[in-house]
């Protein structure tokens, strides 16, 4: 089992390399958020999302588990849970795929070219195709109410007190330990 955990550490660092922010939900490197920004040239260009990536033991072999923390307006995405219908991702997965190709190049196409089609958001599905204007009108009220920057870091509302006060600890710390310094 070294082997996919290798690569799993290869991975995750080469994602951290091409300056995506990744931050680790518990000790070991199978969870963790990404944050993503929307890509130019569609209607999502103004927004950052929180991607949460789930990755199974049997990764590469098995595609990771990707969904949007924070709310998205797109037919291939479930507007509660924040899961991807995302066929590479789901059902034509190769190990020669990594997790930059998710975040450069699947997730990219995903906003630019959605397939209302099959969706999991059967409202935004049915708006895209009767009205595209409307749609994409909506797709930016999203993204100014759910998906700035500042909404990234909070994910659920009570989150964002608990930044504040890491903050603060933070601080008082880099005091304690300039006080240490001084002795």
């Amino acid at each position: 089992m070294s082997s996919p955990s290798k690569r799993r550490e290869m991975d995750l660092m080469k994602l951290m390399m091409s300056d995506y922010k990744v931050e680790m939900i518990n000790d070991g490197m199978q969870e963790f958020y990404v944050d993503f920004h929307g890509p130019k040239d569609s209607p999502y260009h103004s927004g950052v999302w929180r991607v949460r990536v789930e990755l199974p033991d049997a990764y590469p072999y098995k595609s990771p588990s990707i969904g949007f923390v924070n709310k998205i307006y797109h037919p291939n995405v479930d507007e509660m849970s924040g899961s991807v219908c995302l066929d590479v991702i789901n059902q034509t997965w190769s190990p020669m795929f990594d997790l930059v190709n998710v975040f450069e190049v699947f997730l990219p196409q995903l906003l630019l070219y959605p397939n209302p089609s099959d969706p999991l958001n059967g409202e935004a599905a049915a708006l895209m195709m009767r009205d595209r204007t409307g749609y994409e009108q909506r797709v930016k009220e999203y993204c100014e109410k759910y998906a700035k920057p500042e909404h990234v870091g909070a994910g659920q509302e009570d989150k964002s007190s608990d930044e504040e006060l890491s903050e603060d600890e933070y601080d008082s710390s880099d005091e304690a330990v300039a006080g240490q310094l001084d002795l």
